[in-house]
Formats: C-alpha cells, structure tokens, sequence
C-alpha cells in the first residue's frame, strides 16, 4: 500500500511539472510558431511574422531574438506579450499599422512569446542582420529626393519611408549599399532605371524585394491608390 501511495503521489507530481516545462520551450526566432522565414542571403534573414486572430494555438513557446533587426508593421493587432519569466501575460497593446523599428538585440537578447487576443490579423516583416559588425557598407543619401521620410539612421541601417499619391512621382536616387523594400500599402507604380525601359511593378501589402546596391532609379505612382513603401540600406 505504501508503495502505491508512493508511486501515486509521483505521477501526480510529473503531470502537474508537465504544463511549465512546455512553458518553458524556448527556441531561436526563426523556428519560433507563425514566424516563418521567407527570405535568405549572407546578409539578412526575413522571418514573415503572420498570426490570425486566436493565435497561437498548439505548445507554449518562447522565441529569443538575438539578432539586430529592422521590423516593419503590415498590418496591427491586438497583442499580449510575456518575458520569459514573468508571471503572465501583459496588457494588450496595438502597434500602428506601417511602423518601422529597429532593435540592437546583439547587444540585449530578449526571449518571450506573443498572442493575438484581437480581431484582426497581425502581420510583421522582420529582417535580422546575419552580419556581427556595422561599418561593411556605406548606405546613400536621399535628402535631395523630399519624397523619402528619412526613419531610422544607426551604425547598421538607414531607412526611408516613400508615400506617392496617384500620379505623383520621386525623384531619382542612388541606392549605394544594398537593402530591401518592404510594401505597407499596394499599388502599381513604374520604375525608371537610365539605359532600360520603364518597368511597371504591382505591389501587394507585406511584400519584400531585395535591393542590390549601385543602382539608380526614379519612381512614380501609375495606378489609382496611394503607395506606401519602406525602403533601407545596410551599414
């Protein structure tokens, strides 16, 4: 009988241990659950951070970033987030659609884990840096070009954010590091490249597309919608 209670009182303690080991799941960003890594060279890794309304659903786990990265804000939700040992959850939060940030998580690492408590879709496009140090390239000016909004200025990243109306046009710039643009608001727009025809581009809200550095171009708005895009050079 002693042994029963025994043996009884252990499988008790296992199945109630059980739920905070699963808790306690950490995994690097880019294996992390709705993270999904869509884009990948010797520079950058892009992870498509996308959760429904709901999610997650299935195991707990906590994600590390470890990585400097550039995010911008497809599309807002209403979040809850948890620090890997913090009691709970915190309170809601709802970013701004079109946000641009830029965290230097090489120097601060964080791991936690994140719900979509709303009724919309969060959408989040994260683009770590795969290289340690600043300083490999010399990103472009584009301060003679007024429609780009100059954002975001570090030791690794320059970033601009470039609205056109229907019909309105940028002037041409010189990308001189490579970089990415990233879609916050679709359209069709045309591109102007010296020596090439003018090459039209249907844009979808989310998109990415990778920019080599060198090259000059001029953009103007050929469809009907305003054009929200994001655009950075690596330093």
């Amino acid at each position: 009988m002693r042994l029963l209670l025994t043996a009884s009182l252990i499988a008790c303690a296992c199945a109630l241990a059980a739920p905070a080991l699963a808790e306690d799941t950490v995994v690097p960003v880019e294996k992390a659950p709705y993270h999904r890594p869509v884009f990948h060279n010797d520079l950058v890794m892009l992870l498509s951070v996308y959760l429904p309304p709901g999610a997650p659903r299935g195991p707990e786990v906590y994600h590390t970033h470890s990585l400097d990265q550039i995010s911008v804000l497809a599309q807002a939700a209403d979040m809850t987030n948890q620090a890997l040992g913090e009691p709970a959850m915190g309170p809601a939060r709802r970013g701004q659609r079109g946000n641009v940030g830029y965290t230097a998580f090489s120097k601060k690492p964080q791991t936690h884990r994140g719900a979509n408590v709303g009724s919309t879709p969060f959408h989040n496009i994260v683009v770590a840096l795969l290289y340690p140090q600043p300083g490999r390239f010399t990103a472009g000016s584009r301060a003679e070009a007024p429609g780009y909004q100059q954002l975001i200025d570090n030791d690794r990243v320059r970033a601009w954010r470039l609205t056109l109306e229907p019909g309105q046009s940028a002037a041409a710039i010189t990308q001189r590091a490579p970089g990415m643009r990233i879609v916050v608001d679709g359209g069709e727009i045309s591109e102007s490249i010296a020596g090439a025809p003018d090459r039209g581009w249907g844009l979808r809200t989310g998109e990415f597309f990778w920019q080599d550095g060198g090259v000059t171009r001029a953009v103007k708005n050929i469809g009907t919608s305003a054009v929200n895009i994001v655009e950075f050079e690596l330093k």
